[in-house]
């Protein structure tokens, strides 16, 4: 016999006739528990209120199958899965590079950065680079770092202590809002912000 080479996978639950175990552990339209039940009984009731039968947990014994209205269902699915991918967010490490002598000036527009950075909800790697005999002195790179978390305390933390590896010492900083409440807040000045144009405008 050859093999059917144009079926397809699905990963749809079965529905109505498609279940083929004899009894069933069945969930009525309104979420009650019915408790288990021959599946032509289930079927009957189903097709009595112009419902389906679906079957939402095959790998329990007997399978678990709820009346339902199986095209709203995969609508509501679609829809959940649609919002989830709109409001998924990447959390992007950037990296801030600083070195034990930096000038005073340098190190108050590198500390903006690394504000900037946190405030947008990234976390922020801080690589500390020793030059020549700065490597003998690695105390006043750490000194440094830890006068910079100290700095934006605010509104960060310290994820990852200093560490020295060969000639840099590096720390993340974790920024003390998520990246979605980030997210969620700018929708939301940008919505108002709109508002006001449009009242404005009237």
């Amino acid at each position: 016999m050859e093999p059917n080479l144009g079926a397809e996978i699905t990963t749809e639950p079965r529905i109505n006739d498609r279940i083929r175990t004899p009894q069933i552990r069945l969930i009525n339209y309104t979420g009650e528990q019915v408790g288990v039940v021959d599946i032509e009984a289930a079927l009957a009731m189903a097709d009595e209120i112009g419902l389906d039968l679906v079957e939402i947990a095959p790998e329990a014994t007997p399978p678990v199958c709820k009346i339902m209205d199986f095209g709203k269902y995969k609508y509501e699915i679609a829809q959940k899965a649609r919002e989830a991918r709109q409001n998924q967010t990447h959390i992007v490490v950037k990296e801030v590079r600083l070195t034990p002598k930096i000038e005073n000036h340098d190190y108050e527009t590198k500390r903006s950065a690394v504000e900037k950075f946190l405030k947008g909800g990234d976390k922020v790697k801080i690589t500390m680079k020793f030059r020549g005999r700065e490597q003998t002195r690695p105390e006043l790179g750490f000194k440094l770092l830890q006068r910079l978390a100290e700095d934006v305390k605010e509104i960060a933390f310290v994820e990852f202590a200093p560490k020295q590896e060969g000639r840099q010492m590096t720390m993340v900083l974790g920024p003390t809002k998520k990246k979605t409440e980030v997210v969620a807040e700018q929708k939301a000045a940008k919505a108002a912000k709109e508002k006001a144009a449009e009242e404005a405008a009237k």
